[in-house]
């Protein structure tokens, strides 16, 4: 054998490649033979080589477990929602498995899934199998190009995002991948990337993402205390009875037979309020500024629907017909928009206003209407007045 140390390591390598059992899967058949079971070949062993080939093993062992050392970005968060950044691709009942069997310790210990990591703790992680096909983006297209252009904030704290209609904000429910999976693939090297809320799939606009967990709970706070303005605007069938109205009606979540998720209005459900202020009177029809007070599940929705202004092109709640006129008028999505979002900046304590454009699809959709009374588009100053 060779002297040469880079010739011995190959060696090394074909000698463990030939250790690998071989299997022949599933029953050899002919029409003179009787079926056979599956045989199992394996290489014999290179005895004079016992130390390369551990030397191999050991290579192996050392590449697949992975040690992360918990930054004080990611401090608070659960183990299981901190290996799923990690193990993009992973589904999340293998993260739990490994959890169960203590293949994942935290400084050598064994934690489970409510475990909630700290500032400097190492996380041992067992080499598991990714799904390719997580990573790739839908269509084949460039991963640079699917979000960047949609982000109309950004600072060291977080980001904020003009969402499209038919964006999930994160996969599950038969979606493989939403916008924070895909932000995240977008960006590999971001310690942490979380939703801050959430917007319905059909509804486009404002979405926050946090960089940072401190700031993630202090966005939370903020919108635990309704210390947020938030906006929507929606166009929706027929006229509002005043220019300004408070709606307070109680919503109750529930599942159809088929599974789906609803929401009603019931005196058993939880207080909901939005207010509604007409912005533009069109023909047969008002462009509503909605803003929220509570945050319940397609609470805007709802609630304009059960005063009898169902939102155009909306499917759930909305007005069939009035959907499939609209439909031949060029409006193929719920026509409910995330346009403002105002607080102020849980670090510097400035006084941030972000707007989200209306898209070119509701805003051509908008222009074949004719206006009858005031502008077809919100004036500036209009958008910015107090609640």
């Amino acid at each position: 054998m060779s002297n040469d140390p880079h010739a011995t390591d190959r060696h090394c390598k074909a000698v463990f490649r030939d250790m690998i059992p071989l299997r022949v899967v599933g029953r050899m058949r002919s029409r003179h033979s009787r079926p056979q079971s599956a045989t199992r070949y394996t290489v014999r062993l290179h005895r004079t080589q016992p130390a390369c080939i551990l030397k191999e093993m050991n290579t192996l062992r050392k590449v697949q477990v992975n040690w992360e050392e918990v930054g004080a970005e990611s401090a608070g968060q659960r183990i299981d929602n901190f290996l799923a950044k990690i193990l993009k691709g992973v589904p999340r009942s293998h993260i739990h498995r490994i959890l169960r069997s203590g293949e994942v310790r935290v400084n050598s210990g064994r934690v489970d899934a409510t475990y909630r990591i700290q500032s400097g703790d190492r996380v041992r992680i067992p080499p598991v199998r990714r799904s390719s096909a997580e990573i790739k983006p839908e269509g084949g297209a460039s991963l640079s190009i699917l979000l960047e252009p949609f982000i109309i904030y950004e600072d060291e704290s977080f980001l904020a995002l003009n969402k499209p209609s038919g964006w999930a904000v994160h996969g599950g429910s038969g979606v493989r991948r939403g916008v924070i999976e895909q932000l995240r693939a977008e960006r590999p090297g971001a310690r942490f990337l979380e939703l801050v809320h959430r917007l319905d799939r059909d509804t486009s606009g404002i979405l926050l993402v946090a960089k940072r967990r401190s700031i993630l709970v202090a966005l939370h706070e903020l919108f635990r205390q309704h210390h947020l303005d938030k906006r929507y605007l929606a166009f929706v069938k027929g006229e509002l009875a005043e220019n300004r109205l408070v709606v307070s009606a109680s919503l109750h979540k529930f599942h159809t037979a088929g599974g789906e998720r609803r929401v009603m209005v019931s005196d058993a459900g939880k207080e909901s309020s939005t207010v509604l202020v007409s912005k533009a009177l069109l023909a047969g029809a008002t462009l509503v500024e909605a803003r929220l007070q509570t945050g319940r599940t397609h609470q805007i929705r709802v609630h304009l629907s059960h005063l009898g202004h169902p939102i155009a092109g909306d499917d759930k709640y909305g007005d069939f017909e009035w959907n499939r006129q609209n439909a031949r008028r060029g409006l193929k999505r719920l026509f409910l928009h995330a346009s403002l979002l105002r607080f102020t900046h849980p670090e510097s304590g400035e006084k941030l206003v972000l707007k989200a454009e209306l898209p070119p699809e509701l805003a051509s959709f908008l222009e074949k209407w004719s206006a009858t009374g005031d502008d077809l588009l919100p004036e500036t100053e209009k958008v910015q007045e107090s609640p």
